[in-house]
């Protein structure tokens, strides 16, 4: 697998009291405890399951992308 632009995720809320598909998309981007974090590849279907958990996880590190996802 060739080596791509990667993000940094980390979870800083518990899914407790959202809808099951939010829980299943933390899943989806390896994360399952606060304070967890993940380096994921940078794609869209990424960035769309960043968007959709937005409240509940941060982009580290990288200014530009966090700007634009959240």
């Amino acid at each position: 697998m060739a080596q791509g632009k990667t993000v940094k995720v980390e979870q800083i809320a518990s899914p407790l009291r959202k809808h099951h598909d939010q829980r299943e998309t933390l899943v989806g981007l390896g994360l399952n405890k606060i304070g967890r974090t993940r380096d994921v590849p940078d794609t869209p279907a990424t960035r769309g399951m960043i968007r959709k958990v937005q409240h509940l996880v941060r982009v580290v590190g990288d200014a530009k992308l966090r700007g634009r996802v959240r």
